[in-house]
């Protein structure tokens, strides 16, 4: 929307400290200007932040917060982390055979492969690869936010004010994602996670840039870097199917609606990446259809549409109270990004068809976020906030470009620092708080524990945790299928756990551990599809030994999605 009207005044300029590559870029596409020498370039850029220098050390302190965060957690690893490293350790031709069981894609698990013989398989070395993924993250925030903010792939097109002025809201957007994804809870968490989501939202920032990218500089060799993300992408998180479907539609529809052969041209380039990415996945698709039929999420229920609600409000930190006033901020700065105009000095108007740029963006989260709930319902698997992650920097960058259609420099400066100080708060208690009892239950076995007890799991999807801290020779039995803890067999779970009888489990456990040996089991109630199946086993060994509560279970005390509560009850010989 332009707004012509001379009394209006313009918002004054963001003052952010531009990058070099910004003062390149904006003199080298200035009519008749040549680039800048390199000292030219390194005399600007001190200059900016010599004449900021509150706003610089701010910025360098919340950076240096976000990197601290990304590789602090007091937390033992919890069920999907443990299973995952228990995966990721064996031998690298094992491994696709062991995701056959467990339902996942490979990459995240070849490239944790490597990084466990590097720096071994301890909770701060396996977590430090998603940390790593994280911190890399920060820079390619800014390049996208700042191509995004500026339409840099447009930009040759713009002169004089115009020109200056996308110059400008790209260096606002830029500055605004990278503190964004630097204080975000949901990113923080999950570069905190032995998981591939950290690795996940990378490449989905990755994605934009190289996008945008090719939309400027139309090519082969671009084609063959989206083809490679692409391919990343689906290799990591399945997710990613969905954000192809929205992007490729959106692709092609772009393609048929252009007026200029550039366009056109970009947009042919980057289907063929697209498609090219997708040919990839091919070889994987054999073991794909499998985990489809076969593995799916017993552990939760399919989500409704309300889960585009959800998903925003887990951005933002979920039920911590720093997360839901972030929620409040992301969802204003959402609809003026979507459809705000600075007008005068603190005013903002709407106009309900939205801008075009961010519009994309907007119906890239809702999009996936649609087809993935539709899916589900479609397929009986379920939603989890994690899973998101895809679509977790799209979303950000809505938020970032929000700030800069706010009218006043002051407000713009209010509006961030309230966000990255309440994503912060709600980010640094994952530091300190747990995500499971695996750690101290398996402590509590170790210490008190003898060679040749049995230590028993219902249901087994607690052994994974338990087993990583268990120092002994001890005896290992888990329900329903009597396999290792360090495992999980996801194929055809629900059935294996309806055909199960607590009764003959019991037996089996009082047998082994014969007439000499403790019973050490490890249990949760009100997993779904167990019923009352775990609490019939404590029944049973009750009856048939004196049972004493070792670890009690306790409540959550993180905001987060993931607690892993148990308890360890202790079953003497009479």
């Amino acid at each position: 929307m332009h707004l012509r009207d001379p009394r209006v005044r313009t918002p004054e300029a963001a003052s952010l400290p531009p990058s070099p590559a910004d003062r390149a870029t904006e003199m080298a596409d200035g009519p008749g200007e040549a680039l800048p020498e390199p000292a030219e370039v390194a005399r600007s850029l001190v200059a900016a932040v010599r004449e900021h220098r509150v706003l610089a050390l701010l910025l360098a302190i919340a950076l240096g917060v976000s990197v601290w965060l990304r590789f602090q957690t007091a937390s033992a690893l919890w069920l999907d982390e443990a299973l995952t490293v228990n995966i990721a350790r064996a031998p690298l031709g094992s491994i696709p055979h062991l995701l056959r069981e467990d339902g996942a894609p490979p990459l995240y698990y070849f490239l944790l492969h490597g990084w466990i013989l590097l720096f071994g398989q301890g909770n701060l070395a396996t977590r430090s690869l998603s940390g790593m993924f994280g911190v890399i993250n920060l820079p390619v925030a800014y390049v996208a936010g700042s191509r995004i903010g500026s339409r840099w792939w447009t930009i040759d097109r713009a002169t004089g004010e115009d020109r200056r002025a996308r110059l400008e809201r790209g260096r606002i957007v830029g500055w605004g994602a990278l503190l964004l994804l630097a204080s975000s809870p949901f990113a923080v968490y999950y570069d905190t996670e032995a998981r591939m989501y950290g690795l996940v939202i990378l490449l989905g920032s990755v994605a934009i840039v190289i996008y945008t990218s090719l939309l400027r500089h139309p090519s082969l060799l671009g084609a063959l870097a989206l083809a490679g993300d692409t391919a990343a992408l689906l290799y990591s998180h399945y997710w990613s199917l969905f954000a192809g479907a929205v992007v490729g539609a959106g692709t092609i529809l772009w393609a048929l609606k252009a007026h200029d052969e550039r366009t056109r041209k970009a947009c042919r380039y980057a289907i063929a990446g697209l498609v090219a990415g997708l040919l990839a996945f091919i070889p994987w698709v054999p073991t794909f259809a499998f985990q489809l039929r076969h593995t799916g999420t017993p552990w939760a229920s399919p989500a409704g549409l309300t889960a585009v609600i959800f998903t925003i409000t887990q951005f933002a930190g979920g039920n911590s109270d720093p997360g839901r006033a972030l929620a409040l901020i992301f969802f204003f700065l959402g609809v003026v990004a979507l459809a705000g105009a600075p007008y005068g000095r603190r005013m903002v108007l709407l106009d309900l068809r939205s801008r075009p740029g961010i519009r994309a963006l907007a119906l890239v989260v809702a999009g996936t976020l649609v087809l993935a709930v539709v899916a589900g319902r479609l397929t009986g698997s379920t939603f989890a906030d994690r899973y998101t992650s895809v679509i977790a920097f799209p979303a950000l960058l809505i938020v970032a470009y929000g700030l800069s259609q706010l009218p006043e420099q002051r407000i713009r400066y209010g509006v961030l620092g309230a966000a990255v100080a309440l994503g912060f708060a709600a980010s640094i208690p994952n530091a300190f708080l747990s995500r499971t009892q695996g750690g101290q239950v398996g402590a509590a076995i170790s210490a008190q524990g003898h060679a040749g007890d049995v230590v028993a799991f219902c249901p087994d999807q607690l052994g994974p945790a338990v087993s990583r801290s268990l120092q002994g020779d001890f005896k290992a039995l888990t329900f329903p299928r009597r396999t290792s803890p360090d495992l999980v067999d996801w194929v055809n779970y629900t059935k294996t756990v309806e055909a199960a009888k607590p009764g003959a489990f019991v037996t089996d456990l009082v047998h082994l551990a014969g007439t000499t040996h403790t019973i050490w089991y490890v249990w949760a109630p009100n997993y779904l599809g167990y019923a009352n199946k775990c609490q019939a086993i404590a029944d049973a060994l009750s009856r048939a030994r004196p049972q004493h509560v070792v670890v009690p279970a306790r409540a959550s005390d993180t905001p987060y999605e993931i607690f892993e509560g148990e308890t360890l009850d202790r079953y003497p010989p009479r």
